[in-house]
């Protein structure tokens, strides 16, 4: 029972405490939920590298990862040819519905009739008709050249000499499409076509999208369409063409920016486009991962405001055993707040470990919590992020990270 309390106690302390350094006790605490989600019943599953988090209309949280291909060679016991173990280990199906008790709920995913799973899958979404939507974010292309910014690798992993190891070249064309099924895992469209990229004026191909918005209003899906640097949007249902637009609006693309760098006069044009997300006013707010920056626009593409977050942050890219991995930027996604205004915006930070807290008005930071560690409470690439109608967050751990944490609201408390 000692150890129980230990656990949970420090699932207190490293989220709430650090919180409480902006407005004046203003600012939400979050405590860590060790316990959650539950063990799944069948004991050889583990979660690989989880790409998104979402909530639906009935609070359960939804959960994507890329499976067997990011698992560790020690956990692989039971998918190599021939297995080394009969008991451990193999990634759970792709698509994981839990409730809010942490209990598995429904599992499914891969390839299937009439469409082309993902090589690695990139943000989700359900819309308010419980259809789940799921981006083709792809493989991180290979590094041409040493890019390991203030020096920070991530964690685990060790700088590569040459091209990636491990996984080898991608299998099949390349990602550039965005998926819709039915909760229960029934494929109903499919937009944009594996290795098929038109470019960033075009109206029927994708180029690695790496998330997805529903808009009920319209019955409009917006996509983070990260190759292209732009965001565009479809009709829900057919998957036509609606209109798309790039950084501060613009309805032609600029000239893509050279490498970030702290300090810099304001890009122009979008670095990488991670995440798109329609907050309940109808304001649309896009993540430019590595320029750092949040940019807000109304549903038609007029450019609104933007803030930046943690603006020394750079970034690198390393190889490792199963493929290229990145860690740029501070903006990897955002969820808002559960009150009536959403007045806090939320980004996880997967390079610095951590989730600002910004006021959405003027998207100035006044808080943050988290640190980088594999106890409850700390994040290892925390790339994704949603919240329920209690307030619970929920974020999503990518590359060695692996897992999925529940922060309950709760009154910050100090560690000293």
């Amino acid at each position: 029972m000692r150890a129980l309390a230990i656990v949970a106690a420090i699932g207190i302390l490293t989220t709430g405490a650090s919180a409480q350094r902006g407005a004046a006790g203003r600012v939400p605490g979050y405590q860590a939920q060790p316990f959650w989600p539950r063990p799944f019943s069948n004991h050889s599953w583990v979660l690989g590298s989880v790409t998104g988090v979402a909530v639906d209309a009935q609070n359960h949280v939804w959960v994507v990862h890329r499976g067997n291909d990011s698992l560790e060679g020690n956990e692989k016991g039971m998918v190599t040819s021939p297995p080394s173990s009969s008991v451990c280990c193999q990634a759970a199906p792709f698509v994981l519905e839990f409730d809010q008790t942490g209990a598995l709920v429904s599992s499914w995913g891969g390839p299937g009739q009439g469409y082309q799973w993902p090589q690695s899958p990139g943000g989700i979404a359900v819309d308010a008709k419980g259809n789940v939507w799921i981006a083709a974010a792809g493989l991180e292309p290979p590094p041409t050249a040493p890019a390991r910014g203030r020096g920070d690798a991530v964690v685990g992993e060790a700088p590569a000499p040459g091209a990636a190891r491990g996984r080898g070249a991608p299998q099949g064309p390349a990602d550039a499409h965005v998926l819709k099924f039915s909760r229960d895992g029934k494929f109903l469209l499919q937009i944009g076509t594996p290795g098929k990229m038109d470019g960033p004026t075009s109206q029927m191909t994708l180029n690695r999208p790496a998330g997805v918005a529903y808009d009920a209003a319209a019955n409009e899906v917006f996509v983070a369409d990260s190759g292209n640097r732009r965001i565009i949007v479809f009709d829900a249902d057919s998957g036509a063409y609606k209109r798309h637009w790039f950084a501060y609006g613009e309805k032609m693309p600029g000239a893509a920016p050279g490498p970030y760098a702290a300090g810099e006069t304001a890009a122009r044009s979008f670095r990488e486009v991670t995440c798109v997300k329609i907050a309940r006013d109808g304001l649309v707010y896009v993540c430019d991962r590595s320029s750092d920056r949040v940019q807000v626009f109304r549903k038609d593409g007029t450019f609104v405001k933007e803030g930046t977050v943690a603006p020394k942050t750079l970034g690198a890219v390393v190889s490792g055993q199963f493929g290229v991995v990145a860690s740029r930027g501070s903006v990897w996604d955002v969820a808002f707040s559960n009150d009536a205004q959403q007045r806090y915006l939320f980004v996880t930070d997967g390079h610095n470990k951590k989730v600002h807290i910004l006021e959405r008005e003027t998207l100035m930071e006044v808080g943050a919590f988290g640190s980088g560690g594999r106890y409850p409470g700390q994040f290892l690439a925390n790339g994704s992020i949603a919240s329920d109608a209690q307030g619970n967050l929920y974020v999503g751990e990518n590359h060695h990270g692996k897992r999925v944490q529940k922060l309950a609201p709760g009154t910050a408390r100090r560690t000293s």
